[in-house]
């Protein structure tokens, strides 16, 4: 699918990974709608690019569903959809303090997985009615933001992990689902790279997964994360995976 002239939505577009997509997309001559709960950064960002900043909580329903339409109302349909709202926290889940709240674990998987699933139901119902784009006879691309961390499971961080590990279970069941629909759903599991969600790490564990990473030994910088994006979107064989953008990183 061409990007040029397209309606797009990004979450958690207004920093990190979502504000080099939603950059790129602009650049590409995409119409973006920002959806985020930052909204004095979407809204910078959204000024920028010449898209439209809309104020969205991804785990609740109405305002995912007010928020999907107010995107529409600006620029019809999404046909592209990229997922990168998240939170990163780290904690044990039994420290010398007893367990962890359950109410900790319950945030971080609502934000990443039932977040992703609730706008990912919304945009595919909105791209299934419209009709197929005449280059490639599909009506919209889906793409989820998994991590590597929910393959290779690092300690300290079981609720992050389990939720993008379930981010890319639901690639490819997803994908044969809507495919009936002409929709393509693909995830991205980026390892480490340069966004504030990483910012807050100590450096003697940054140098430590700096000197893991097979090559390059620098961590990812946010717009090869965008180019990827550009990639799935362009490239209609790209169906049903999950695709790692690491630098041969296993973490441990």
């Amino acid at each position: 699918m061409q990007i040029n002239g397209m309606a797009a939505v990004v979450t958690g577009g207004s920093s990190g990974l979502g504000a080099a997509t939603s950059r790129h997309l602009a650049k590409l001559g995409a119409k973006v709608a920002i959806l985020d709960v930052n909204m004095d950064q979407a809204r910078s960002v959204a000024a920028e690019i010449g898209g439209i900043a809309v104020e969205c909580d991804v785990r609740s329903d109405e305002q995912g569903e007010a928020a999907v339409k107010a995107a529409r109302d600006a620029h019809g349909a999404a046909r592209i959809s990229v997922c990168c709202a998240g939170v990163s926290e780290s904690r044990l889940m039994l420290d010398r303090n007893g367990p962890a709240p359950l109410a900790d674990h319950r945030r971080i998987v609502e934000i990443h997985l039932i977040g992703t699933y609730n706008i990912n139901r919304l945009v595919a119902a909105d791209m299934a009615d419209c009709d197929p784009v005449a280059d490639t006879a599909e009506r919209g691309v889906i793409i989820n933001t998994a991590s590597i961390a929910g393959y290779d499971g690092p300690p300290g961080a079981i609720s992050y992990n389990a939720a993008k590990a379930a981010i890319a279970a639901m690639c490819l069941p997803m994908a044969r689902e809507l495919s009936r629909h002409a929709i393509r759903v693909m995830a991205i599991a980026p390892g480490i790279f340069e966004t504030a969600m990483v910012a807050g790490l100590r450096q003697n564990y940054v140098d430590e997964m700096t000197a893991a990473i097979p090559f390059p030994k620098r961590f990812g910088d946010p717009s090869e994360y965008a180019r990827m994006v550009e990639t799935i979107v362009t490239t209609p064989m790209l169906n049903g995976e999950t695709i790692r953008i690491d630098g041969g990183l296993r973490m441990r």
